[in-house]
């Protein structure tokens, strides 16, 4: 039985415990059996509008046992990191309870001045006023936060926008993106929850209703993931991180003998918020050394490389992002491989962003100009003996430069 495998639960609210104002069929014995064979149990909800003691209230009007230190909601969840992050003051555009959260963590919310940051919850009182409001303070400099992803919640009549649809709004009028999203499938709230559960992390299981928020955010902390649905889910990929390790179709099912979960394994790599397309440039001058450019934003050496831009073809590309960052003119000649292994192509940026690059090597030649370091991202540029790399050359385009050596018949796809 699942309850024999894991010591502590953690449930999704809306959609695995309740809907609307009723408790959903055998949500309350289930969650009571737990406690009787001595399970630990926590609630984590997405939703950012209630403070823990209103969830608390809601869950003990529908017959559920549950303490406030139990409910790890996005509301209080925002509070809490904004009061780590040494925030003393914002703009909120959210509920009454959220509001309620922020200024019990000790941070002042304000409606006019200059805010240190811009938190974005959004309920039924969201207006456009509101919106407009925030994205000039976060185009003026405050700190882009968002309670949760989550552009709907479920309700006995149909979904209604969630959070994540006032964020997405303000993200396309500022053309800005939340600093740090606090939410589910995000890793703040689980560990938030789990910090007094550190040494039991292949004891613990996330249930929830929802693979892009419960199933993924569980897995990005190491964590199983089972998803209650009454129909089954695919995805194109077999790795996945929103694939659940099981799928019930309620609570009781957790004490069903004849459900069985997958171990999770937690891959070598990031689960990538988006994926795009890239060049990269392998250059060697008449003494057969490489050209490397210099790394601003992670301080390490690379070949040029850069993104496709609408319009453009590859080659173009490719010749365009070497003038920017070198100020050479180069030449395409030979596709050295295509490369997506997201074991070496998913990048982590600073903004937490994770995105994994399809990216077309190639070999080049020097046509002219000078070599000189012209682009923000690149503050050096310099020619290197292959078999004296600089310390500090990103793994991926070890690789590459390996394959341009080796004198097997390419191109290579990895």
């Amino acid at each position: 039985m699942l309850v024999e495998r894991f010591d502590v639960f953690l449930f999704d609210l809306d959609g695995v415990v309740y809907l609307g104002d009723e408790p959903l069929p055998h949500a309350r014995e289930s969650l009571a059996r737990l406690r009787s064979a001595g399970k630990a149990v926590l609630f984590l909800t997405n939703d950012p509008r209630p403070t823990r003691s209103e969830v608390a209230r809601r869950l003990a009007r529908l017959g559920i046992e549950a303490r406030q230190q139990e409910i790890f909601a996005s509301g209080w969840a925002t509070a809490r990191c904004l009061k780590q992050s040494d925030v003393r003051s914002a703009y909120v555009v959210g509920s009454p309870g959220l509001i309620s959260e922020i200024r019990e963590a000790g941070v002042e919310v304000i409606e006019s001045g200059h805010p240190e940051a811009v938190v974005i919850g959004g309920d039924e009182r969201t207006s456009y006023a509101h919106i407009e409001r925030a994205v000039r303070l976060i185009l003026g400099g405050a700190r882009f936060v968002a309670t949760n992803p989550d552009s709907s919640y479920p309700t006995p009549e149909g979904p209604i926008p969630g959070a994540g649809a006032v964020v997405a709004a303000i993200q396309a009028a500022s053309n800005k993106r939340p600093a740090v999203t606090v939410g589910k499938p995000y890793p703040e709230m689980f560990d938030l929850a789990l910090e007094e559960f550190e040494d039991k992390t292949g004891r613990i299981v996330m249930v929830g209703d929802n693979p892009s928020t419960d199933i993924l955010g569980a897995h990005r902390v190491g964590i199983t993931g089972i998803l209650v649905s009454r129909t089954p889910v695919r995805f194109r990929s077999n790795q996945d991180f929103r694939i659940p390790d099981a799928v019930i179709p309620d609570l009781s099912f957790l004490f069903d003998p004849r459900v069985s979960v997958r171990a999770w394994k937690s891959p070598s790599f990031s689960w990538p918020d988006r994926v795009e397309a890239g060049v990269a440039a392998v250059i060697l001058n008449r003494k057969n050394e490489v050209l490397l450019v210099r790394r601003v934003d992670r301080d390490l050496w690379s070949v040029p490389s850069g993104g496709i831009e609408r319009g453009e073809s590859i080659k173009e590309a490719v010749s365009r992002n070497v003038i920017e960052e070198t100020g050479l003119k180069v030449a395409a000649t030979r596709l050295i491989g295509v490369y997506s292994d997201p074991a070496s192509q998913v990048f982590c940026y600073p903004a937490r962003e994770a995105v994994q690059f399809i990216t077309c090597c190639f070999l080049c030649v020097i046509e002219g100009e000078i070599l000189q370091a012209v682009d923000t991202e690149a503050s050096g540029a310099a020619f290197f003996n292959p078999e004296k790399l600089p310390a500090g050359l990103l793994p991926t385009h070890s690789k590459w430069l390996s394959d341009t050596l080796a004198g097997r018949e390419p191109p290579f796809i990895r």
